[in-house]
């Protein structure tokens, strides 16, 4: 006796498998069309955030400089980074604390591997939280070490605060349009010439003994100015220390701990803001060229509209293949279906019977 296989298939004449096979298929268009959909969205999200090298800052706004000497650095250039420093002190006894922003130039085009240095530094985060850890009238205001920071109740910090850095040096990187103007921001260093590793200071008036010609050691490499902010330096400079606790130069301390401030001088954060725009490149230029192309600009400012329409576009579209496809489920003999015939299945050959 032979019989032969029979082919099981649905009510209406459809087989069971390709009604599965177009369920998959119409589920792998609908996720497909859900992940374009939601990747169009995300991409929007990321593109809001500009960097700061988009960002053009207007040399004008800038009132509050150092003196100026006859040298290339008085003058700003295109293009070059600009940082601000948030800072918080107190200037004398019995002042009350005060608060400030200090703007710099970095001059990128004279020292690319100091301003690299630093540019990172600044955007690891490295110096927010720090305070300004030794001090000197009339000469210099130093900090960058990531290890002074309070511990409890100031002054009471970290041993090596003065001494630590990120563990990663630079060379010591000369240009002769660099110098140790009023304003100057420069690296600090140890012995090795090529020590310097985060910590920097700003000349709170010219320090021309630290440049590289009045020393026999190699002197200091500056890399940038401040360009808006100058009284906060001033004020930080002539904040007490413990070299001079009273603010009577005649009455030394003897328990002198190098210049640090009696009162946190803090380091509230320090972030990149933009680049020089003296030309005006950036903040004028490109938005003419936008006025121009209207149609884009239109676009541009449309975009979270455009975006949320393709996202419900999208969602119509799967409503509507979700519509088509209509995926049943697959007939059971253990579970009866009360809108199906169990024994509304045909044979597609006869069963050919012999003896």
């Amino acid at each position: 006796m032979s019989v032969s296989k029979p082919i099981k298939r649905a009510i209406h004449g459809g087989v069971l498998s390709r009604r599965c096979m177009k369920g998959r298929l119409a589920l792998l268009l609908v996720l497909n069309l859900l992940l374009i959909n939601c990747g169009t969205v995300g991409s929007a999200g990321a593109d809001e955030h500009t960097s700061w090298r988009s960002v053009g800052i207007d040399p004008s706004l800038w009132v509050d400089g150092p003196v100026e000497e006859d040298t290339p650095m008085k003058e700003t250039y295109q293009g070059n980074a600009v940082f601000e420093i948030q800072v918080s002190y107190v200037p004398s006894h019995g002042s009350s604390r005060e608060f400030g922003t200090i703007t710099l130039e970095l001059f990128e085009q004279w020292a690319p591997i100091t301003t690299a240095n630093m540019i990172e530094n600044v955007e690891s985060g490295i110096y927010d939280g720090i305070f300004f850890h030794r001090v000197i009238e009339n000469f210099v205001a130093q900090a960058g070490d990531p290890t002074c920071k309070r511990i409890g109740v100031y002054p009471v910090t970290s041993p090596q605060c003065g001494s630590g850095g990120t563990g990663t040096t630079i060379p010591l990187e000369h240009d002769e349009n660099l110098s140790h103007v009023d304003g100057a921001i420069g690296m600090a260093r140890g012995q090795d010439q090529d020590s310097a590793d985060s910590q920097w200071y700003i000349a709170d008036t010219e320090a021309h003994g630290l440049d590289p010609e009045n020393r026999d050691d190699g002197g200091y490499a500056t890399f940038g100015i401040v360009r808006d902010g100058m009284t906060h330096i001033r004020g930080i400079a002539n904040s007490p220390t413990s070299d001079d606790p009273t603010g009577t130069e005649d009455l030394e301390n003897p328990f002198s701990s190098a210049g640090r401030p009696v009162y946190e001088v803090t380091i509230l954060s320090v972030a990149m803001i933009g680049v020089s725009d003296p030309d005006g490149t950036l903040r004028f230029v490109q938005q003419d060229s936008n006025e121009e192309t209207g149609f884009f600009a239109w676009i541009k400012d449309a975009s979270a509209v455009l975006f949320t329409g393709s996202f419900l576009i999208g969602a119509g579209v799967i409503i509507g293949l979700l519509f088509f496809a209509r995926i049943d489920p697959p007939l059971s003999l253990q579970e009866p279906n009360t809108g199906v015939s169990l024994d509304a299945v045909l044979l597609d050959e006869p069963v050919d019977v012999k003896p």
